[in-house]
């Protein structure tokens, strides 16, 4: 009996292992397909650069040429809405490299030698540690650099293997690395392409020969489910005055809606002003005049205060432009011409001659006007005429952060014997306790150049 009932439940057992083998193979065969077969490159071709790529034991292995354009491997076939998995090793800081999402190539760019264009989730083996974030490579740049969550800086693990998870769905692209949420993009310039692996150019001859590895590179096209984000994850989106459930559900409201003056009025005035500030196709625009600040039209601000918050805004400005936002705007000073806060200075540094007044840079853009000079790079601004993404980020305790196209340029401390030092040394010295109200109004500045704005948008920090 005893040798029975052994025999019957090694059966049950095996019943049970059987079963769930099934459903495990059917989840993992039915849904995902492998791209890279483990054994040869077929399906894939090299483009733009000299690096070679070449398979050993079910690894891609990418090897650093001097002298020669970033090289991509990519799949003869294009994708639209997916769900990609991808493993990736680097073991030199020099093997900077990424994946192509819904990639692009131009045979006809370079005189004949193709280029490669489009989304990127970046890996990056420097300190930067920006692995994971979207880069648009040869186009528009970074849409996603980490400084916009920090916290995923750690992810990527150099020396070792790092599994991506990629999601392309709709006009959403989302990263995550080891597990980690990474990156949440809403764009649509791109609706379908291919997928590339890059080796990154190199021009010191002493990294030549460096690696890169790829492996386990699969992909689901139908039937897609996607991976919620949880966590408190800053979202880039490139379209106009529309949040995505996620940032609704973290608490963030549009101060624009794109159609109405709702929730704005002109600085000390009971409405919104009746000419100047023009809403057309989703964009916000003060009209240019003479150049001159506040005497026109006048500012506008916010009718809602607002102590700690995080608030982003993008802006695009004419050639020669200046304007600003200003924060903590109390409206209470009584003094004539634009409102008295904190401001976000928008300038074209190139051409206004703004930018070589005051101390070493402090009224450059995405500066605290007249107070702490951005320390930015150029590469990381868009030229007038197109869209630049700017965010100031008030914390509880009183640090204030300024981004520009997600980069952080500043960082300071309201009330600080820091930050009371510098408004003694500037314009503002004449105004008692300046900055470090408890509360305050948005204000957008009309200083006679032609601006405008869109996906204003505000989140209450706790």
């Amino acid at each position: 009996m005893k040798k029975l009932k052994t025999l019957a439940l090694l059966f049950t057992l095996a019943l049970g292992f059987s079963s769930c083998n099934s459903e495990n193979t059917e989840q993992t065969d039915g849904k995902w397909r492998d791209l890279f077969d483990g054994k040869t490159l077929d399906g894939w071709k090299t483009v733009m650069g000299a690096a070679t790529f070449e398979v050993e034991d079910g690894v891609i292995i990418g090897t650093a040429v001097h002298n020669t354009p970033n090289t991509f491997l990519i799949t003869d076939e294009t994708f639209g809405d997916y769900i990609m998995e991808v493993d990736i090793k680097i073991n030199h800081p020099s093997s900077n490299s990424g994946v192509m999402v819904r990639g692009q190539f131009n045979q006809s760019a370079r005189e004949g030698e193709g280029m490669v264009y489009g989304y990127q989730i970046e890996s990056d083996p420097t300190d930067r540690a920006w692995s994971g974030g979207l880069y648009d490579e040869a186009r528009r740049g970074w849409l996603y650099p980490l400084d916009l969550n920090p916290a995923a800086k750690s992810a990527f693990k150099m020396g070792e293997w790092n599994t991506y998870r990629i999601e392309a769905i709709g006009n959403e692209i989302k990263s995550w690395i080891n597990g980690q949420e990474v990156a949440y993009v809403v764009d649509d310039m791109d609706k379908s392409g291919f997928v590339g692996l890059q080796v990154h150019a190199i021009y010191d001859e002493a990294h030549v020969g460096e690696k890169t590895y790829f492996r386990n590179v699969r992909i689901q096209t139908e039937d897609l489910e996607p991976m919620p984000f949880e966590g408190d994850v800053f979202v880039v989106n490139t379209g106009y005055n529309k949040l995505t459930n996620f940032e609704k559900e973290k608490g963030w409201k549009l101060l624009f809606d794109g159609e109405s003056s709702e929730g704005w009025v002109g600085a000390y005035k009971e409405t919104f002003p009746e000419e100047g500030w023009n809403i057309n196709d989703g964009v916000l625009t003060i009209q240019g005049t003479d150049g001159s600040e506040s005497t026109n039209f006048g500012d506008i601000v916010s009718k809602e205060m607002f102590s700690a918050f995080d608030l982003a805004f993008d802006f695009k400005i004419s050639e020669g432009a200046n304007s600003g936002v200003k924060y903590f705007v109390t409206l209470s000073e009584g003094n004539t011409g634009s409102a008295i806060g904190l401001e976000y200075q928008i300038l074209d540094d190139e051409r206004h001659p703004d930018a070589k007044n005051g101390r070493d840079g402090n009224r450059t853009l995405a500066s605290l006007y007249d107070l702490k000079t951005a320390e930015k790079q150029a590469r990381f601004v868009r030229k007038p005429g197109e869209w630049n993404q700017g965010r100031v980020v008030v914390h509880p305790d009183n640090k204030v952060q300024h981004f520009i196209n997600g980069v952080k340029v500043l960082e300071y401390v309201r009330g600080s014997e820091e930050f009371r030092e510098l408004v003694q040394k500037s314009k503002y010295n004449i105004w008692e306790n300046f900055g470090e109200a408890a509360e305050g109004r948005i204000l957008l500045q009309d200083h006679g150049d032609e601006v405008s704005f869109k996906n204003i948008k505000i989140k209450t920090l706790k």
